[in-house]
């Protein structure tokens, strides 16, 4: 048994799983503690390594590309502070840290675990229901269906079609879009005979993302919670499911005071009415103003 255990979390292996729990501290991100306890097995390392810092280091955990869909869905859209994948190592836990480095490597040897991709997932996804607050709405999977409320904000075009609810085998793909400085973000579910090409504020199958911690955090949870129940990456591309790459919008408007401004009064409003909690608000503020 070796076992890492340190401010920002425990690893523990046992020569079969590498049991990853993050640490309760408040410099740990939201979105490690909400993901919970990962128990990754053996079959699904590509590899590990301990990288020295002047006080302790850093563990990273490498995964066999598509043995865990929380990688496949966040790739690129989560901050590294938040990748559960990761462990900063306290002065004084080195040396454990390097042992459970050396016995995690020899086990890959011994079991002769290849390093290629996977052709099924290994981990499972979060647990449901899971719930995104958006700018305009929220959507709520439970494993079956998808259902996406209006809130006041939305546009009239998405309040005139109701509530949308849709069943999982509709979904032919997605389009995560983080925020860009001040242009919002968007979480677009693609439907099977549906061509909605209208912008994300007038799409009814668009939740508009205003990239607060707490809509980031709980996206990555919801798009993963749909990757591991859909065909795997390696299945055939008539059946699989796409999270669509593209690019971000350009922050051009990070020097505009007058987009500023607009985005500040909708955050002031969100707050008045509730959607978002004293602390949400103070944080979000906060972050517009240092992108300006």
């Amino acid at each position: 048994m070796a076992e890492v255990m340190v401010r920002d979390g425990t690893w523990t292996f046992d020569g079969e799983i590498l049991r990853i729990v993050p640490g309760r501290n408040r410099s740990v991100k939201k979105l490690r503690q909400l993901l919970g306890e990962v128990a990754v097995p053996l079959e699904a390392v590509a590899g590990i390594a301990y990288e020295p810092g002047k006080k302790g280091g850093r563990l990273r955990l490498r995964l066999r590309e598509g043995a865990d869909p929380f990688t496949q869905a966040t790739r690129g859209r989560i901050a590294e502070t938040a990748d559960p994948y990761q462990l900063t190592i306290d002065a004084g836990r080195t040396g454990a840290a390097e042992y459970l480095v050396d016995e995690v490597r020899n086990a890959l040897v011994i079991e002769r675990v290849p390093e290629g991709p996977c052709d099924r997932y290994l981990l499972p996804g979060p647990a449901l229901p899971l719930t995104v607050p958006g700018g305009d709405g929220t959507a709520t999977f439970d494993g079956e269906w998808i259902r996406i409320e209006w809130n006041w904000m939305a546009e009239e075009v998405k309040k005139s079609t109701g509530p949308q609810r849709f069943a999982l085998k509709d979904l032919i793909g997605l389009e995560w879009i983080p925020n860009a400085g001040l242009e919002n973000g968007h979480l677009r579910f693609h439907l099977r005979g549906s061509e909605h090409k209208m912008a994300p504020k007038h799409n009814p199958h668009c939740l508009v993302l205003w990239g607060m911690d707490k809509e980031t955090r709980t996206t990555a949870l919801l798009v993963t919670a749909i990757f591991v129940r859909l065909p795997h990456p390696s299945a055939p591309s008539d059946s699989r499911l796409s999270l669509e790459a593209a690019p971000p919008p350009a922050p051009a408007g990070d020097d505009d005071p007058d987009a500023l401004l607009r985005r500040l009064r909708e955050l002031g409003d969100l707050h008045r009415n509730g959607v978002l909690t004293d602390e949400e608000f103070t944080v979000t503020k906060q972050a517009l103003l240092r992108r300006f």
